[in-house]
């Protein structure tokens, strides 16, 4: 194979990941879809390989479960996992700012940039744009993470975080979503890593996370009512009527 045919091959397979990233992320690859790597080529014109590549690709950041006699699927996470999700990232950037002289290093230029992505991700957020709030909080969360020195641990909340909006994605476009349910504290954030603040930034921090854990008390709370509606209904000598529906699950956070 020549240089050039593997650097082809690299970049669409990267082309083909990002797409089918782009795909879960926007809730048209819902939980528990299952596809095939021939499906995919065919879908997008291309040979087999790179396709393969890029499936084991996502399947290594957790977004898809993969089994060797049917194929591919996109990862259900529960809400037990959204909430391990949540205590990972605030154990891990607590300890990042608990000596950030050591661990995060800011740069002053990097900053202008991060600002324009807090703005875009609260006014997307606020106006209900879903797909935007997306991009941009992904975006802002990425471009905060160059300041990490480590990269494994920006790279771990990456992809902590992307795995978070496959979570949030389909529940928050099923039960809709405003003001009351999402985090709007990026502006905050990133004038108080900007003043060196580190007190201002703890106290984002741990209001951020505290409004992701409040959520999962939601969605469980939800739940166990679902559950016992069905387990009541179950014990009923005829099946359930056309009304039994388990109620939706309220949305909380911005992942």
């Amino acid at each position: 194979m020549s240089p050039s045919a593997g650097v082809t091959r690299s970049t669409l397979r990267q082309q083909i990941a990002d797409a089918l990233r782009d795909e879960v992320l926007a809730g048209r690859l819902p939980p528990g879809r299952e596809f095939t790597v021939k499906q995919i080529a065919e879908q997008y014109g291309v040979s087999a390989t790179p396709v393969r590549e890029a499936l084991f690709d996502l399947s290594a950041q957790g977004l898809l479960a993969s089994d060797q006699h049917r194929g591919f699927q996109v990862r259900e996470f529960t809400v037990a996992d959204y909430r391990a999700m949540a205590e990972a990232r605030a154990l891990v950037v607590e300890g990042l700012f608990r000596d950030p002289a050591e661990r995060v290093a800011v740069r002053p230029e990097g900053l202008a940039s991060i600002r324009r992505r807090a703005a875009e991700a609260v006014r997307a957020a606020k106006g209900g744009d879903l797909d935007v709030l997306i991009g941009y909080d992904l975006r802002f969360w990425r471009e905060l993470g160059q300041f990490v020195l480590n990269p494994y641990i920006a790279d771990f909340l990456t992809r902590l975080r992307v795995q978070a909006w496959v979570f949030a994605v389909h529940r928050l476009r099923r039960d809709g979503m405003d003001e009351n349910v999402l985090w709007f504290g990026h502006e905050e954030l990133v004038e108080a890593i900007a003043r060196g603040d580190r007190e201002q930034v703890h106290a984002e921090m741990r209001s951020y996370y505290g409004h992701a854990l409040a959520w999962a008390d939601r969605l469980e709370a939800r739940e166990a009512e679902g559950n016992a509606i069905g387990n009541a209904e179950g014990s009923t000598d005829g099946p359930p009527g056309p009304g039994s529906a388990i109620p939706p699950e309220s949305p909380g956070h911005c992942a």
